[in-house]
């Protein structure tokens, strides 16, 4: 049929189509193409600000085919969330299907994470007659970096650090030929024209590679390592320290230089076969392990395994992934055991993204550093995912998660453009606009100044990429965190609007998003239980029942205040909590009559009592706190657990919950478990849980010589008990005026899967709907998006 003949043909057409959602960087553009061809479809594709668009010409039949396969035939790292179309007038038909070069425009799209090295990529890395034989920089469109590269909108090689890299003929070739996979995929790079890796001694010394049998450096790195050596690696998103996970002496070298004391470091194996001989692997865990994203997955320990203690005292579990770069998957080739993989940095710190600027700092900890010449754009952490109640959750959503747009539910679509500035700790800020959340990647710790000014890079940095102005600006409700602080400055200096936010209102919102309940949903009981969050009437809160929806939150009940001894110390050093709740509950006279026998009563006999009760007594540097997370402080320390100081965030709790003894938790009958009442807190005029039944009983188990195990079950099982029943409490208070069918679990300590998973059942037995994480954190790393959904709902409910 001639042209003249098609334009005559009553069923020819054109549309034009417009794709929205992860469309740019994963091969989408070619798969257009190729359907395209198949069903002799005419025009043209192009990404531009919004996605793509896409003109299209043939027939009806033609047209809804290619349109189906659009929607149900995504690439693998593709998410298409929307496929609009309209006719446009058929003035000619173009001779063929062609790519257009990029356009700008109103930035809609989503971004891709960074995603692991795909099989055909891992392939060819390892075939010696293969042009990308050991290239530690291949990949393709289905893989590679993304987020880490980005530096602009559209997603074309232009706006990446790959820019200054000029492809070589062969690499040119496939990037324009429709049927390679790396038709049209940015970061395409080999031997001849790409990045390169190299090896450098710290001390600046030349290194004698004749002493090595190597392939080349990346190969020189394995055998370090397995000479015990420290290396600093550039990895994806930063830089990152190895060293043999199974030699004490090197484990405990870079724990001691890096100055992290107790934290768990996580562990890099080269394939599963080398991580089953270390811990048990599920299916689900084993498919988490081999994702695009490739998480860091915490695993059951396999019973004989011989990592160093060094690596996760105290722990049950091993934090592990599997290599997500070629350059891994090359440099643990040989290696037959799993290596110690953590972040480039000193304790707190943000890690080192560039070269000269990571050999000042981390100089004094790794003895070599394998380096490369391609810039890192924006720092990532890799994320962390544990599985609870039997589904994976995410615990850090950073590297392959990040920044995958959030899509909300019905109700946020006209939703205002919010920054929100998200926590003090574990901070994440979040971009909100027309139904769609970015949540940032991990950013850390705002209290590290070298931290929060990569907090604030990294705002301008989103900011930029996704051309997000906001209406307004989101913040905790706390004046004094640094987030907060932020937030009013920028909203001063861009005469906007602040919304301060509740701290376990927002926790609570960001599960209701993760979960998908729309804007207009009733009520439910939220169960927000963490450290330590500003509360409404301005005191310390921490485990909170509230009555909540997207607007508004109204506390229902709440867990005894008891003095924070020392502030901030008391986070640090988890014996004054014990010390609190024991003054709380006893008095020292009690306590020293009924358990003088006890190292407890020595060990707190020993401290500064006597300035500890005038600090008690005259509220001095001792605010009330309604804190869950203190109370696994002070019941771990009074067991003997971290008992004078934690090395990290939340230690004595982790600890705590790995000790529980599971025959005891499944199978001793429900009245040993330690029990709590709710009496009427007269104050606040709410119910709250009153833990003097606990201590009673937890003290005489330390006067039997109970184990620390059956003590730790007990007290989880206790815990879970009286939360449940503070449930059925309230929600049977709120019949008449309404029905509470959902309970939502957020916050910190629901990161605790003991806990988690014995409220969850027993919460469902008594007919509630239990919603909980799995994209979004449970713990502050999640706080931003919950801050952001509040405020987006507050201010709608003004433009009604």
């Amino acid at each position: 049929m001639t042209t003249a003949e098609q334009l005559r043909a009553p069923d020819i057409a054109a549309l034009q189509i417009r794709v929205q959602g992860l469309v740019q960087g994963v091969g989408f553009r070619p798969m257009v193409w190729r359907e395209a061809h198949r069903l002799q479809i005419r025009g043209h594709i192009r990404n531009d600000g919004a996605g793509v668009l896409i003109v299209a010409v043939g027939t009806s039949s033609q047209l809804d085919a290619f349109i189906d396969h659009i929607k149900t035939h995504p690439p693998m790292l593709a998410r298409v969330d929307e496929v609009q179309w309209e006719p446009l007038p058929l003035e000619r038909i173009p001779p063929n299907f062609t790519i257009l070069d990029s356009t700008a425009g109103d930035v809609e799209t989503g971004i891709v994470p960074d995603a692991a090295s795909c099989p055909d990529c891992l392939r060819e890395i390892f075939d010696p007659f293969a042009r990308r034989y050991r290239y530690p920089f291949t990949n393709c469109t289905h893989c590679g970096p993304r987020l880490t590269i980005q530096q602009e909108i559209p997603y074309d090689r232009s706006g990446t650090t790959m820019a200054d890299f000029s492809m070589c003929a062969d690499c040119e070739a496939e990037y324009r030929d429709p049927v390679d996979r790396r038709f049209h995929a940015q970061p395409i790079a080999c031997h001849a024209c790409g990045p390169k890796a190299w090896l450098e001694r710290a001390d600046g010394k030349p290194i004698a590679f004749d002493v090595f049998s190597m392939l080349d450096a990346v190969d020189a790195a394995c055998t370090l390592l397995q000479r015990g050596h420290i290396l600093a690696i550039k990895g994806l998103g930063g830089f990152q320290l190895a060293c043999d996970a199974t030699q004490e002496g090197a484990v405990a070298r870079l724990r001691r230089l890096k100055a992290r004391e107790g934290k768990p470091f996580a562990l890099m194996a080269r394939d599963l076969t080398v991580a089953r001989r270390y811990c048990q692997i599920t299916e689900t865990e084993e498919a988490l392990l081999q994702s695009p994203a490739a998480p860091i997955v915490l695993l059951q320990t396999q019973a004989g395994a011989t990592v160093a203690p060094s690596v996760a005292p105290g722990m049950r579990t091993l934090g592990l992934m599997l290599p997500n770069t070629p350059l891994h998957h090359l440099m643990l080739r040989r290696m037959d055991r799993p290596i110690v993989l953590t972040s480039g940095n000193r304790a707190d710190e943000p890690q080192w993204t560039d070269n000269e600027s990571a050999k000042a700092g981390l100089g004094h900890i790794a003895e070599y550093f394998l380096l490369h010449d391609r810039a890192i754009a924006q720092r990532v952490d890799d994320s962390i995912v544990a599985m609870s109640n039997n589904l994976p959750r995410i615990v850090r959503r950073s590297r392959g998660y990040a920044p995958t747009p959030i899509l909300l539910p019905d109700g946020f679509g006209q939703a205002p453009a919010v920054l929100a500035m998200g926590s003090e700790l574990k901070n994440t800020f979040c971009l909100l606009r027309r139904g769609r959340a970015i949540l940032s990647h991990h950013i850390g710790d705002l209290d590290d100044a070298l931290t929060h000014a990569d907090y604030r890079r990294a705002i301008a940095h989103y900011a930029g990429l996704f051309a997000h102005a906001p209406d307004l600006i989101a913040v905790d409700r706390h004046p004094e965190y640094r987030s907060s602080k932020a937030g009013y400055a920028l909203a001063a200096k861009q005469s906007l609007p602040v919304r301060a936010i509740q701290h376990h209102h927002a926790h609570i919102a960001a599960c209701l998003i993760d979960n998908g309940i729309s804007l207009d949903h009733p009520p439910v009981l939220g169960i927000a239980l963490d450290g330590l969050g500003y509360g409404d009437d301005g005191q310390l809160w921490g485990g909170e029942f509230l009555l909540a929806d997207y607007r508004t939150a109204t506390r229902m009940g709440t867990f005894k205040p008891v003095p924070l001894l020392g502030g901030e110390q008391a986070m640090r050093e988890p014996w004054r909590n014990t010390y609190a709740h024991l003054m709380a509950e006893l008095g020292w006279a009690r306590f020293a009559m009924n358990y003088v026998e006890l190292d407890l009563y020595a060990f707190l006999d020993a401290k500064p009592r006597r300035t500890l009760d005038n600090m008690i007594t005259h509220s001095l540097n001792s605010p009330p706190a309604s804190s869950c997370g203190r109370l696994f402080d002070a019941v771990a320390a009074a067991i003997g657990l971290c008992r004078d100081r934690a090395s990290y965030e939340g230690q004595a709790a982790i600890e705590l919950e790995h000790l529980v003894d599971r025959e005891t938790l499944e199978q001793e009958d429900d009245s040993l478990a330690y029990p709590f009442t709710i009496p009427l807190h007269k104050g606040a005029g709410i119910p709250y849980i009153e833990p003097l039944a606990m201590w009673q009983a937890l003290l005489g188990d330390l006067q039997l010589q109970t184990p620390p195990p059956v003590i730790a079950a007990r007290f989880h099982k206790g815990l879970a008990m009286a939360i449940c029943a503070m449930a059925g409490k309230i929600a049977k208070s709120c019949e008449g005026e309404r029905t509470i069918r959902h309970a939502v679990l957020s916050g910190g300590v629901f990161q605790n899967r003991v806990l988690a998973e014995l409220v969850a059942r027993r919460l469902e037995r008594l007919g509630f709907a239990v919603l909980s994480h799995h994209h979004v954190p449970a713990n502050d790393g999640g706080l931003s998006l919950g801050q952001a959904a509040v405020a987006a709902a507050q201010a709608l409910s003004h433009m009604e």
